[in-house]
C-alpha cells in the first residue's frame, strides 16, 4: 500500500489519532478506508457511530497509529534500527533496567542516555519543521516529489522523482493510457519503480487472488507476466503465500 497524499497532507494531531475527518466520512490515513458518517457500525456484538468505529478499525487492523509509524521504512522514520527498537521498548512502558536487560547493552544509565538524545532529536525535529514551514512559503520552485509506498523495501535515489516525471513517463511507457498495455518494461529501474507503482493500482486493497488472477490481471498489462509478478513481490506492492497459492496487495 502506497502512503496516501492525506497522509503527508495531515496535521500533527490528525497523523497522531490516524485519521482525517471530511464532510461526510472519517478516513483512515493508514490504509485509505472510509467510514461513513450517520451509520452504525456493528463490530463483535457492540455498535459504534462512525468516528468511534473508525478508532476502533485502526486498533483491530493496525494495532495502533504508533505500530504502523515505527514499522514503517527507516529512510521514511529517520530512526536507526537501534533507536526503533528503544521506541518500541519505551511504548511497552518498560522500564530502563528491563530494557538494558532486554538489550543487553551498558546499564540503566546507558538507557536514561538514550532517552535524553532522542529526545534532543524531538526538540530538533520541531525545528527543522518550522523552517520548512516558512520555507514553503517562499520557495515557489520546489518540485512536487512523490513519497515512497509504504512497503517499499529499499528507499533509495530511486524515489528521487517529480509528479511531473512520473506523468510524462507513464505516457511513454502506457500509450494507449494507463489501464492499456505496457509498451515494454525494459526499463531503468526508477522508470521501472513507476511502472510498478502504476499496474500496481490495478489491484484492490483487501483482496485475495489467486495466481491464475494475478496471471491474468497482468496478461493485460504486459505479455512477460511472470517478469511483472515478480517485481511487483519484489519491490513490495505484492505479497503472497509461500506456495503461490495466494496473492495480495500489500
Amino acid at each position: 500500500m502506497q502512503l496516501s497524499e492525506q497522509f503527508w497532507n495531515a496535521s500533527f494531531e490528525e497523523l497522531k489519532r490516524g485519521y482525517v475527518e471530511e464532510t461526510d466520512c472519517y478516513i483512515c490515513l493508514l490504509c485509505g478506508k472510509t467510514v461513513e458518517k450517520g451509520i452504525i457500525y456493528p463490530d463483535e456484538g457492540t455498535l459504534y457511530e462512525a468516528e468511534r468505529y473508525t478508532r476502533v478499525h485502526i486498533e483491530n487492523t493496525h494495532g495502533s497509529v504508533f505500530e504502523y509509524l515505527i514499522g514503517l521504512d527507516k529512510k521514511l522514520t529517520g530512526l536507526t534500527d537501534h533507536q526503533n527498537s528503544l521506541l518500541r521498548h519505551f511504548y511497552q512502558g518498560m522500564s530502563d533496567a528491563d530494557i538494558q536487560k532486554e538489550m543487553g547493552i551498558g546499564s540503566a544509565s546507558t538507557i536514561r542516555n538514550h532517552r535524553f538524545a532522542l529526545k534532543e532529536k524531538e526538540r530538533q525535529s520541531k525545528v527543522y519543521l518550522a523552517m520548512m514551514e516558512l520555507l514553503k512559503e517562499k520557495d515557489k520552485h520546489a518540485p512536487a516529489f512523490v513519497e515512497p509506498h509504504r512497503t517499499a523495501k529499499m528507499v533509495d535515489e530511486r524515489y528521487n522523482v517529480t509528479a511531473e516525471e512520473i506523468e510524462e513517463i507513464l505516457q511513454k511507457y502506457f500509450p494507449e493510457g494507463t489501464d492499456g498495455p505496457l509498451k515494454t518494461f525494459y526499463l531503468q529501474e526508477k522508470h521501472k519503480l513507476i511502472v510498478l507503482r502504476e499496474i500496481a493500482k490495478r489491484f484492490e486493497s483487501g483482496h485475495v487472488y489467486s495466481e491464475k488472477e494475478v496471471n491474468e490481471i497482468l496478461k493485460a498489462a504486459y505479455d512477460d507476466f511472470v517478469t511483472l509478478r515478480r517485481y511487483l513481490i519484489e519491490y513490495g506492492f505484492l505479497d503472497r503465500k509461500p506456495d503461490g497459492s495466494q496473492y495480495w496487495l500489500k
